[in-house]
């Protein structure tokens, strides 16, 4: 079982590698669906997905370790 702090550290790593991809990405998305943006505005798009992402995946693990324990 993993603790709190376990739970945040691996939602941190997980979401701190995807960052960086998402980032990138949003170079090459963007253009392609006509959407026209400046490299801030891309950061601050991929900022508010990356605080989305965390909570989530922490939430979850949390889930999930809650319900394993009760089995």
């Amino acid at each position: 079982m993993q603790t709190k702090k376990q739970s945040f550290i691996e939602a941190l790593t997980n979401t701190a590698i995807g960052f960086f991809i998402s980032y990138a990405s949003t170079f090459l998305i963007f253009p392609l669906v006509g959407v026209s943006t400046t490299a801030s505005t891309n950061l601050m798009v991929t900022i508010y997905f990356t605080i989305i992402s965390i909570l989530r995946s922490y939430t979850l693990r949390r889930i999930f370790n809650k319900t394993r324990n009760k089995n």
